[in-house]
This record gives C-alpha cells, sequence and structure tokens, in this order.
C-alpha cells in the first residue's frame, strides 16, 4: 500500500481522525503501570534531584512535556543531566529550574545556540559542566554496569580533563577526569565517574501498558539511560496492545522490568520530532529559543505554553489540532507501517487510564 494512503499516525491517536482498530486482545490482562503525566511528575520528583532526560538529538525524541510538567508543579535546584541539550533543558536553565548540569553538546543544531541555557550560565544561576558526545553515554554505561569508574580514552590532556565548572578554581583540574594507568599496557588513560541519575524521563515512541517500549529513529543512549537511572519514566507518543510486543520482542530496547511508569503523553517530544510520528515544528523550535532570550520572553513562554493548559487533550490543543493534522504528515511515517495494527486509539487509552484509578 502506498505510504501516502496511510492516515498519519500521531493525529490518528489523537482524536483527529476516526478509525478501527485492529490491535488483537491479549491473552493475560497485564499489570498497568498507566499513570497520568501530572501524577507521574508528583510521585517520582523533588527539588534538588539529580535528573536525566535528552538522550537523543538535540532536535530529536525528547520527553520535553516532562520537563513543562516539572515547571507546573514548580521543581526547583535540579542537577540535569542530558547527553544533549534539547528545548526541555533550554526551557528549564531559562525558567531558573535548573542550577547545576552535566551535558555533551549544548546547542540546538540548526535552530542556532540554546539562548535560555546560555542566559542561566552567563548570569551565573547555572553551572554547566561540560564532557564530549561520547563521554556522556560513556559514563552512563559505566553506571548501567554498576562501575565505580570508566577508562577513558577521550577527553583526555584537553580543557575538558583539566577545567571543572563545578571546581573552577582547581586549575588544571586533576579530580574531573583523573589519570590513571592500564595495569596490562602501562598507558596512562582518563577514567569517568559513572552516572546513575535519581530519574530518568525518557520519550518512547510505542509503549505497553507494562512498560516495554520500542523506539523509533536514532537511539543514541535512551537504552544506557534506562539501565543506569535509579528510576525510570516512559513518555509514549502511542499505546500499543502486549500483541505487539510478542511480535517484536527483539525490539523492545526498554522492558518493562526497569520502568516504574508509563504516560500517555502524544507530541511528548514537541516542538522536537518523533521519527515515525511526526515531524520537527520549525517555526516553534524557532519562536521558542527566540523567546527564552530574555527573561520577559521566557515569562511569557512559560504563560502561554506551559501553564495554559490542563491535561492532555489541553496540551495538544495549545499545540494546535492543524498544526498537529500539518506535523503528522511526515515523511517518516512508513517507520511506523508494521506497528499501527496494535496502536490503541486515543480514547481507549484514556478509558484504560481512568479504570486503572492510579491518576
Amino acid at each position: 500500500m502506498p505510504n501516502a494512503k496511510l492516515k498519519p499516525a500521531a493525529a490518528e491517536i489523537t482524536g483527529e481522525r476516526a478509525g478501527s482498530s485492529s490491535h488483537s486482545k491479549s491473552a493475560s490482562q497485564p499489570v498497568s503501570k498507566l499513570i497520568t503525566l501530572a501524577e507521574a511528575v508528583r510521585r517520582t520528583t523533588r527539588d534538588g534531584m539529580q535528573y536525566a532526560s535528552g538522550a537523543a538529538l538535540p532536535v530529536g525524541s525528547d520527553a520535553i512535556a516532562f520537563g513543562r510538567e516539572l515547571l507546573r508543579q514548580n521543581r526547583r535546584d535540579l542537577h540535569a543531566i542530558f547527553h544533549c541539550n534539547t528545548q526541555q533543558l533550554n526551557l528549564l536553565a531559562a525558567a531558573g529550574a535548573v542550577s547545576r548540569a552535566e551535558c555533551g553538546f549544548s546547542g540546538l543544531e540548526g535552530f542556532g545556540f540554546a539562548n535560555g541555557l546560555r542566559r542561566a550560565v552567563e548570569s551565573g544561576v547555572l553551572v554547566l559542566e561540560d564532557y564530549s558526545n561520547l563521554a556522556i553515554p560513556l559514563r552512563l554505561l559505566g553506571g548501567a554496569l554498576n562501575w565505580p569508574f570508566v577508562p577513558a580514552t577521550v577527553n583526555i590532556g584537553s580543557d575538558l580533563q583539566y577545567r571543572s565548572a563545578f571546581d573552577p578554581e582547581n586549575t588544571p583540574n586533576r579530580n574531573k577526569i583523573p589519570s590513571i594507568t592500564d595495569p596490562f599496557t602501562g598507558r596512562v588513560l582518563g577514567a569517568f565517574s559513572s552516572l546513575q541519575p535519581d530519574l530518568a524521563a525518557i520519550h518512547v515512541t510505542l509503549a505497553d501498558v507494562e512498560g516495554n517500549a520500542i523506539m523509533l529513529g536514532t537511539e543514541w543512549s535512551r537504552f544506557e539511560l534506562s539501565r543506569a537511572a535509579k528510576r525510570v519514566v516512559l513518555l509514549a507518543d502511542a499505546i500499543v496492545d502486549p500483541g505487539c510486543i510478542r511480535q517484536f520482542p527483539n525490539l523492545v530496547r526498554i522492558p518493562g522490568v526497569i520502568v516504574e511508569a508509563v504516560v500517555y503523553w502524544p507530541f511528548a517530544a514537541w516542538p522536537q520530532g518523533s521519527p515515525g510520528m511526526y515531524d520537527v515544528d520549525e517555526a516553534h523550535m524557532k519562536s521558542m529559543n527566540k523567546a527564552l532570550a530574555s527573561e520577559e520572553g521566557t515569562a511569557a513562554y512559560l504563560r502561554d505554553f506551559v501553564q495554559r493548559y490542563d491535561g492532555l487533550d489541553g496540551y495538544l490543543d495549545v499545540i494546535g489540532r492543524d498544526n498537529i493534522a500539518r506535523l503528522s504528515q511526515t515523511a517518516t511515517g512508513f517507520l511506523l507501517d508494521p506497528y499501527r495494527r496494535w496502536i490503541l486509539p486515543h480514547d481507549e487509552v484514556l478509558l484504560l487510564l481512568a479504570a486503572g484509578g492510579k491518576a
């Protein structure tokens, strides 16, 4: 069947277009971890915690909606860990919710430098510790394997090793990436401290109610992050019948056994994109970054795009239903084709959530 005849998946599951469901019913009743976004933030977050997200491309899949809810619930003094900066860290920094951050890349690719993050760093509100793009996933891998440190062949012999924003007076810094000796060859290496964040909020394309998740597109370090974090919350663009997981067990990169909660939140990565589901909202990416460059613009953005809505349908209204339909006409829609038959309709997921009594 030509891709043009397929209904856009994101618009379909958010109730924009009617359609019948052909998903199969599971043989046994799964244990549901499905809760609301507000409840997930209330249950799993606190001021001062080490919070991780952004383990994908700067303009790709990230649980940006979780960051919006952190602000709605007035979380403060967060220690943020992001493989790549995204609009989530840009927003959290601009709003003054993050006091410390560790990041492997701080730009927004074609959309320029992250103005909110830059303003927070330059004003001294936020201290940003810099590592390379490879260093952060290696540190997450160390945390996932419960290693005390990770041997490093990158970042050594440079300012990344010898300068620390967390200890700026100590230069050259010998503690950020200490030198170690390979006991087998005598070669001098570095040692990365392993990362085990208090919480990881991870965006996924598909998840069942038990937390088994499939990611389409670039995965980056979401696999390692899910194993390194002490607690994991998934934000899924779509909820699938368990039959989908049984059909594609080899594609389940995050298993439910390590997941504490599942949040159904279409367009959770907006204004960034989700391959197979929706494209990057380029106009909003630009206007958002422009707004976060100033205190006045940030206040207006928080008013219009963070505090304005209540619940999922209100959030989708803020994005705009016509905008949702446009962004859902993505050329990557074919990636979702093998899974469409198992995607639960929007209204059915909301009924499941209500029946669970967990929100």
